[in-house]
């Protein structure tokens, strides 16, 4: 039989739910596992890319588009999940931190939004990039290394704007970075502040101090959790 033809038969019964029932009950424990707190719809969706027939690849060594995507996902989830261990203290100081929310509209998904004891709230987006390059911010752009990546704000300008038209208040955007170092300790574009993820206990709430909230950190952190609710409420699983 011709080895393609093999290939995709293996592929296609494991899809369909064949296999053992060790791997079937693995699966299935793996998947409880993911479906909330932060990094969830990341996991969730390499999960969704690394199909049996792109596990089959690589466990022969071939790559995949598929499985390349998969691992990007993989490691922003694993940066998010970073992010909410250093934020956890917070929580013992009267913040309100909520990871991986859902957007009311389309399918975009905050990595988490915080919210101070005095009510002010920020969007942050966890960015876990190349440690081998520095972030600088020059005439008005972002650099990665050489490289200019301004245009990969636009998803947070997005996220922030829409919680802010959701709980109808000023929101900060903050954009953790989790792996480049950064020429200054804060950095800021059009708006948007920029710090080291490590840094982000400390930093946090002296961005925070720098605003003020007309609606109670209660009020406000109960409306984010019913109108922004966990992103991977939505998904199939």
């Amino acid at each position: 039989m011709n080895t393609s033809l093999i290939f995709l038969a293996i592929a296609a019964w494991l899809y369909l739910g064949g296999g053992p029932e060790w791997l079937r009950s693995r699966t299935r424990r793996i998947r409880s596992r993911i479906r909330g707190g932060a990094g969830a719809s990341a996991t969730a969706r390499a999960r969704q890319l690394r199909t049996p027939a792109v596990r089959i690849a690589e466990a022969f060594g071939i790559r995949t588009q598929a499985g390349a995507l998969a691992a990007r996902s993989e490691a922003g989830a694993e940066g998010e999940q970073r992010t909410a261990v250093r934020l956890a203290p917070l929580t013992r100081r009267g913040w309100t931190i909520l990871h991986d929310r859902a957007l009311p509209r389309g399918h975009a998904n905050v990595d988490h939004i915080a919210i101070s004891p005095t009510g002010v709230v920020l969007v942050l987006d966890t960015k876990r990039w190349s440690a081998r390059y520095p972030i600088t911010v020059q005439h008005g752009r972002l650099h990665h290394g050489h490289r200019d990546v301004t245009d990969r704000l636009a998803g947070l300008r997005h996220e922030a704007a829409t919680v802010a038209e959701v709980l109808r208040t000023t929101v900060v955007p903050v954009v953790l970075m989790d792996g480049p170092a950064l020429v200054a300790e804060q950095l800021e574009l059009d708006g948007i502040r920029i710090i080291a993820a490590a840094d982000a206990r400390r930093l946090l709430p002296a961005i925070a101090r720098t605003q003020r909230s007309r609606i109670p950190r209660p009020r406000i952190a109960a409306d984010a959790d019913r109108l922004l609710p966990p992103y991977t409420q939505g998904l199939d699983r």
